[in-house]
């Protein structure tokens, strides 16, 4: 394979930092419904949505602009200097105020809009088209296998140990010694150094592209208005990106912002079973990218994704009308399966239709799209119903709607997509 050494550093890159990554965005949820704050997490995580909007018109932008390897090494060290000096900050004052972990959260959520366009522009621009589907199941996997391990680290750094045992799913596991949990700066302070350590990894990498690509300079807006008229050109691809990005977006919703405050007031349980019910979803993505392509091998693209969402529907269903540790854990494994399931296809289906130079933009307008829907979302679960008893058991039907509805706009533009695009 072309470009294999440059892959592989681009992989490891990824893994460090994103463990790291993990955990933090693990801990700072599960941070908020401990102290019984999620009313003023999910305000938020509103207006870090909003924030996006405006992001990700400017991303996408660079991604294209821009050398992927100069935006990376770009992203990582500037990630590392802010969370450097908020890290510190903690260590000085011996802890951090809830709005500056809300910061660090709306941070790293923004540096996602930037982080996985410029990663999956360049895997594309690494590979030959042949290999698009082996590349991007393999990326799923070192993405939730460095998942799997975030779970279990955050298990301990977040309750600690008592006694020298450790739970995860609900087992009790002897370590020699005790762990005291971690400070929430503690954890950012290792999230910083993971970024640095992947810039200098990034900085290794030497590639020849496998495409010519076009740098289009001028304007953001004008830069924007070519991402828009490629998909007003191909209205089919446009459809496909909005309905395939349902699940997506309920799995943001529900890792984000529901599991945390289901399993703590709908469940009764703690952080070990929050953390274990990470690491539960991660496996069943992990398995999802080694087994999605052989499984949908003979089936066409939008098909697949139509299944997998009509799964995750009934997933949510059963999960809002049970009340039991177990189930969640065997969900959790389900939308890891469904939701990796459905972004190893779409990936897939995009780079084959979607021209390189473009696909930041084009990524760009997808993502406007998901926070727009996002926002919508959050806004009907920040009534204060919702935050009642277990009342959050109720987001899960209103997700089951939302994933119908996308269910439907794949359906009906079924015959319109490129049906020849198989994993």
């Amino acid at each position: 394979m072309k470009n294999l050494k440059a892959l592989i550093l681009l992989f490891i890159a990824n893994m460090i930092s994103g463990a790291a990554q993990g955990i933090s965005m693990i801990a700072i949820p599960w941070y908020f419904a401990k102290a019984g704050q999620m009313q003023y997490f999910v305000y938020a995580y509103i207006l870090t949505n909003l924030l996006s909007l405006l992001w990700v018109l400017y991303s996408g932008t660079i991604v294209d602009r821009f050398k992927r390897k100069t935006v990376f090494l770009s992203v990582n060290l500037f990630s590392g200097l802010i969370l450097g000096m908020i890290a510190f900050y903690g260590y000085y004052n011996s802890g951090l105020s809830i709005a500056w972990v809300a910061a660090v959260f709306a941070f790293t959520f923004l540096n996602y809009n930037i982080h996985y366009p410029t990663l999956y522009a360049f895997v594309q621009e690494l590979t030959d088209q042949k290999q698009y589907s082996k590349v991007t199941s393999l990326l799923e996997i070192q993405h939730q296998f460095t998942s799997i391990v975030a779970g279990v680290i955050a298990t301990f750094l977040l309750e600690g140990t008592k006694g020298g045992i450790v739970k995860i799913f609900s087992i009790e596991i002897p370590i020699p010694f005790d762990i005291e949990p971690w400070t929430i700066y503690e954890i950012f302070a290792i999230d910083a150094t993971t970024y640095f350590a992947s810039f200098i990894i990034i900085l290794g990498i030497t590639y020849v592209p496998t495409i010519q690509t076009i740098i289009q300079k001028g304007s953001v807006v004008d830069r924007l208005k070519t991402g828009f008229s490629f998909l007003n050109k191909n209205r089919p691809i446009f459809w496909f990106g909005i309905g395939s990005y349902i699940v997506f977006l309920t799995v943001i919703l529900e890792g984000f912002y529901i599991s945390a405050k289901y399993i703590r007031d709908h469940l009764m349980a703690g952080g070990d079973v929050y953390a274990t019910n990470e690491i539960s979803y991660s496996i069943g993505a992990l398995v999802s990218g080694i087994i999605v392509r052989k499984v949908f091998a003979r089936m066409n693209i939008p098909r697949g994704i139509i299944i997998m969402t009509a799964i995750t529907a009934i997933q949510y269903f059963i999960l809002a009308h049970t009340s039991s540790i177990i189930i969640l854990y065997c969900m959790a494994f389900v939308l890891g399966l469904m939701n990796a399931g459905t972004r190893i296809l779409r990936v897939t289906y995009l780079f084959s239709n979607v021209p390189n130079a473009l696909f930041g933009r084009v990524s760009s307008i997808f993502n406007i799209c998901n926070i727009i829907l996002r926002v919508f979302f959050l806004a009907i679960f920040s009534i204060s119903f919702f935050h009642v008893g277990n009342n959050i058991i109720y987001t899960f039907d209103i997700l089951t709607l939302g994933l119908i509805f996308g269910m439907m706009l794949l359906i009906s533009q079924y015959r319109t997509f490129d049906l020849t695009t198989k994993p």
